[in-house]
């Protein structure tokens, strides 16, 4: 596939174009409100939390042992588990809206709790919203025949590949593998044995 085709793959995806828009329209809210010092912090802890909400996400709710609810099943093998089976297919590989609106908006509700401020709740949802889309990218870069051009890249892509091909009980930072160090996931691959259930979560003990 051409490079056009895998890009146009990404951004016109509809779950990506939509939080496109809303991250568009957040942004140009708060610039039009003036961007002060405060707000700048508000969006850098969107950011952060974005980045550490990831990493916990994945390892502790994504990786649940299979349950045995039918319903709740269902869900987490359309957030995570046919994801293992299926790595390269396109409709497993984006968090479904239903997904991350909810979550956005838990999100922003708990933030304006403690701040007591619309434009300083925004400012933070803009932060979350763009390292979620640096998330998605990242995570598509590394299942697409997409090579990075940065060293980063090529890290941040092998790390991800380890997690679905070598053990899936290692390297969960998708897009922020540094994580990974401070919660002692990050290893050496020669130091890992392949797990025979990295391709099929519910395969793995309950």
């Amino acid at each position: 596939m051409k490079k056009k085709g895998l890009y146009r793959d990404f951004f016109l995806h509809f779950d990506i174009l939509f939080m496109l828009v809303v991250f568009s329209i957040a942004t140009v809210f708060v610039l039009v409100k003036g961007v002060t010092w405060v707000y700048m912090l508000f969006f850098i802890i969107g950011l952060v939390t974005y980045m550490f909400t990831e990493y916990l996400t994945h390892r502790y709710f994504f990786h649940l042992k299979t349950p045995k609810n039918p319903f709740f099943l269902k869900l987490l093998k359309r957030l995570h588990y046919d994801h293992h089976k299926h790595p390269n297919d396109l409709k497993l590989l984006f968090l479904p809206l239903w997904y991350s609106i909810p979550n956005l908006l838990i999100a922003a509700g708990i933030f304006f709790l403690i701040v007591q401020s619309v434009v300083g709740t925004i400012s933070f949802i803009t932060g979350t919203i763009l390292m979620l889309l640096i998330y998605e990218w990242k995570h598509y870069v590394a299942h697409r025949p997409i090579k990075p051009k940065t060293k980063l890249g090529i890290w941040v892509k092998k790390t991800h590949t380890l997690h679905h091909y070598k053990n899936e009980n290692y390297w969960y930072g998708v897009s922020t593998p540094f994580v990974d160090v401070l919660f002692g996931t990050l290893k050496n691959e020669k130091e890992v044995e392949t797990s025979q259930t990295a391709k099929d979560l519910e395969k793995r003990a309950k």
